[in-house]
């Protein structure tokens, strides 16, 4: 890979996903300690266990994310922005927000605008930061560049693949795509399907920031061994 491949490269790229809807209470926790333990970039965890997130991982370097609109993104703007203001209040630095999906197919594109400017808005003023999830699998070329761009305008800290639950994942073409689209500034996410180290290698080489992943463990412990030789 052009970049030397250590540790730090791959696991403080990782945002690992606690999103599961059959997770207990005791795996959400179970989650959070791994993540401290393997020391990733964040936690990305359901929005009523934020503030259990936040206290397992308070003097660890893991930030707690939680998702804002999952996973379609057809909640009101202001249903967004409260559900914004509350993680935060539970402890949360790092928001992952979703479009509102059919109204960018639609062409609604000032009212998509307004979603994401006003979930930006109330994260920044409560000090975190917002990734715009777009779910690619539903949209076309056109619109992931439209969506880029409003991104760019409305200052949102990074734009992201998918959810992780729609038909499809972080694919390469929309990686460079979304990379080429972004305006300065504007950092990447992939998430779904990223499940080995040889697909993270292939992400982070691609321009990725951060990717989400549920199989850290495997990841890491990959890496580790890897390194070792």
């Amino acid at each position: 890979m052009g970049q030397t491949l250590t540790y730090e490269l791959i696991a403080r790229r990782i945002d690992h996903s606690l999103l599961g809807p059959t997770l207990t209470d005791a795996e959400l926790e179970a989650g959070c300690e791994l993540a401290a333990r393997y020391r990733v970039a964040s936690v990305c965890i359901k929005p009523y266990a934020v503030a259990l997130a936040s206290g397992i991982l308070k003097g660890t370097d893991v930030a707690v994310g939680t998702t804002i609109g999952f996973p379609h993104g057809g909640h009101a703007t202001a249903v967004k922005v409260f559900e914004a203001q509350r993680a935060m209040d539970d402890g949360a630095t790092e928001l992952d927000m979703v479009i509102n999906i059919g109204q960018a197919i639609g062409g609604k594109w000032d009212a998509v605008s307004r979603d994401i400017a006003e979930v930006t808005r109330a994260a920044h003023d409560g000090g975190g930061i917002v990734k715009v999830i777009f779910e690619n699998c539903y949209l076309d070329d056109a619109q992931k560049t439209r969506l880029c761009r409003i991104c760019g305008e409305v200052g949102a800290d990074y734009v992201k693949t998918s959810t992780g639950y729609g038909t499809g994942g972080a694919t390469n073409a929309d990686l460079i795509l979304m990379r080429e689209a972004s305006p300065p500034g504007v950092k990447l996410k992939a998430a779904g399907g990223v499940r080995t180290l040889d697909q993270a290698i292939a992400v982070v080489e691609l321009g990725c920031d951060r990717f989400g992943a549920s199989r850290t463990a495997e990841i890491l412990d990959e890496l580790k061994a890897r390194l070792a030789r």
